[in-house]
């Protein structure tokens, strides 16, 4: 899809709109409606959390400083709720609660919701941060909710996770139209993205993301929740964000892994490109690129070319450091036509001559494979995470698998049952070979330690 008009520009603009790092919790908030004078509503005792004191009739202009004690947790824990439900204040007031009691509260919250939601927003947010003292919310609509274990597709409700974090530097920006990418950051722990897919060029700022901060992993995913753009929106507990282009968070001083499964897997043998133009391919390994395609579909088994009908995709190598490729070694990209004459393929990248390719076959025990094999990786490394965020590809779910739960049930069955939230994606952030990317097909995972 491409980028609304507003944001087609090179370098976009990160407008900051909190900073967390230890020993320096300011909290800023956008200015409210006033309340009636002598109520304590739920936005006055907001600013009680926050120190200063709700002035009634005037609850607007102010930056407030996060009460210590509130933050009961001295080490770093996490607390996950998926409910499937209409809104209902009573319901999300006792999620929040919940999550406070396992958590202590929050750092930072990320919240998914459905689509219906967006009537309620403010309150939902302003209740996750009085009810559950999470200082900052970030969060998205989604087409269907991820929580521990379960997914739940085309589900009315929200999943939310609560990471407390009292070592971490947190920072979250909301993304405008002209974004200058902040310098100076510290390069240990993760980019969080959420990106609204009519507003956003994804590929342009993670270009730039990779240029400042070369190595360091971005993970999240891009908005869903309907086809109308009134449905489709971001947002963020200090500011109004719902026609923003997207919300980042920097998360440092936290051990951060991750998982960016692609479910293909290589059929045929590599090639080396040797004639390309924008996204067509001429020529691998000296022949006709079409004809190569049509090499490799022909040498399958019969079941193979079953599954492979409109699921054989190009694979353009991440890098060519690689004496032998392997899956995971492949920038995945959909195959969009070809013309037999002339002996091109139309691709959904911009490859380069010299470059490596190896067309790749999308079907559910690849996918289940990869994903598996990735996770038992990082569990036999880094053991099991603090928490975890999960960004599925719309088109995995029951759709790829015919079984529900099927990414969340992988991580559950490898890493135990901690806290979890995610949704399903209109396109998923992660790195491959160290280099971030936007996908398709993808399940991306970003995993935090303690």
């Amino acid at each position: 899809m491409a980028p609304h008009p507003g944001f087609r520009v090179r370098r976009f603009c990160f407008q900051a709109h909190e900073s967390v790092a230890p020993q320096r919790n300011l909290y800023s908030m956008p200015p409210f409606p006033p309340c009636p004078d002598g109520e304590i509503g739920r936005r006055a005792r907001l600013r009680i959390w926050f120190r200063k004191e709700c002035r009634f009739k005037s609850c607007s202009g102010y930056h407030f400083l996060f009460h210590p004690h509130l933050m009961t947790a001295p080490d770093s824990r996490a607390a996950s709720c998926l409910r499937l439900q209409t809104w209902d204040e009573d319901a999300v007031i006792a999620a929040a609660r919940e999550l406070r009691a396992q958590s202590g509260g929050a750092t930072i919250a990320f919240a998914w919701v459905s689509a219906g939601f967006r009537p309620h927003i403010r309150d939902f947010v302003e209740i996750l941060q009085v009810e559950g003292h999470a200082r900052c919310v970030v969060g998205c609509a989604a087409d269907g909710l991820i929580g521990t274990g379960q997914e739940e597709e085309g589900a009315e409700g929200f999943s939310v996770l609560f990471l407390n974090l009292p070592q971490a530097a947190v920072s979250t920006w909301v993304i405008d139209s002209e974004f200058q990418i902040p310098r100076g950051l510290r390069t240990d722990g993760c980019w969080l993205l959420i990106g609204n897919p009519a507003r956003l060029d994804a590929q342009l700022l993670l270009e730039d993301m990779n240029r400042v901060y070369p190595g360091m992993p971005v993970y999240g995913g891009m908005a869903g929740g309907g086809w109308d753009a009134e449905s489709i929106f971001v947002f963020h507990s200090g500011h109004e964000a719902g026609q923003a282009a997207g919300i980042a968070v920097h998360l440092a001083g936290v051990k951060a892994g991750g998982i960016v499964s692609q479910g293909c897997q290589p059929i045929g043998e590599p090639y080396t490109i040797t004639r390309a133009e924008e996204n067509l391919i001429y020529a691998v390994g000296g022949r006709p690129a079409y004809e190569v395609l049509a090499e490799t579909f022909e040498s399958l088994t019969d079941a193979e070319k079953a599954a492979a009908r409109g699921n054989i995709m190009a694979g353009l190598a991440a890098t060519e450091y690689r004496e032998e490729f392997r899956r995971g070694d492949f920038l995945v990209r959909n195959i969009i036509g070809g013309d037999p004459r002339s002996g091109a393929i139309k691709i959904g990248a911009l490859p380069r001559v010299g470059q490596t390719i190896q067309f790749q076959l999308r079907e559910k025990e690849a996918a289940d494979e990869d994903l598996r094999q990735q996770c038992v990786s990082e569990m036999e490394k880094e053991g099991s995470p603090l928490a975890a965020l999960l960004f599925s590809c719309g088109g995995r779910g029951q759709h790829l698998f015919g079984v529900p739960h099927h990414d969340a049930a992988v991580l559950a069955d490898t890493f135990g049952r901690v806290p979890l939230a995610g949704f399903f994606a209109n396109g998923e952030f992660g790195p491959v070979a160290g280099v971030n990317f936007i996908h398709g097909y993808t399940a991306s995972a970003a995993l935090i330690y303690p």
